[in-house]
């Protein structure tokens, strides 16, 4: 178990391949949360 630990990060296509990965889930949670409470917090508008 340990050796697969110190293939990931010693191998830095993996490593930035993951990193990457993982900012972009990251960027799209935020982004899912942000649009849902702009949702839940507009008021209707008058026309």
């Amino acid at each position: 178990m340990s050796n697969l630990f110190r293939d990931f990060f010693q191998d830095p296509v993996l490593f930035l391949s993951f990193g990457i990965l993982g900012v972009v889930i990251v960027l799209c949670l935020f982004y899912v949360g942000f649009f849902i409470n702009k949702i839940k917090n507009d008021q209707p508008s008058e026309s």
